[in-house]
This record gives structure tokens, C-alpha cells and sequence, in this order.
């Protein structure tokens, strides 16, 4: 399973428990933060096997 994807699950069942909130709504954050770097990550070495 992808990191980001596991933080995000993890973080969405502590937000739905109700248990430990501001860590459950870091890791929702945080999963979305290395999802978008690793997009962006994936474009970049795209592009530079095209040229």
C-alpha cells in the first residue's frame, strides 16, 4: 500500500473515532502533502525521459 495512502486511511479513522483529532486531521495532511510531491515527482522524471 502507497504511504500516502495509508496516512490518509489512518488520519480518516482517527477523525471518525474521534480519538485524537488534531493528529488524525496532521496525518490526512500530511498523506495529501506526499501524494502531491509524488505527482509531481512522477511528471518531472517523465519529462526528462522524453527529452
Amino acid at each position: 500500500m502507497s504511504l500516502w495512502l495509508t496516512l490518509i486511511v489512518v488520519g480518516v479513522i482517527l477523525l471518525i473515532l474521534g480519538v485524537a483529532t488534531n493528529i488524525g486531521s496532521f496525518l490526512v495532511w500530511l498523506g495529501v502533502i506526499v501524494l502531491v510531491v509524488s505527482l509531481i515527482m512522477t511528471f518531472v522524471s517523465r519529462g526528462r525521459t522524453r527529452v
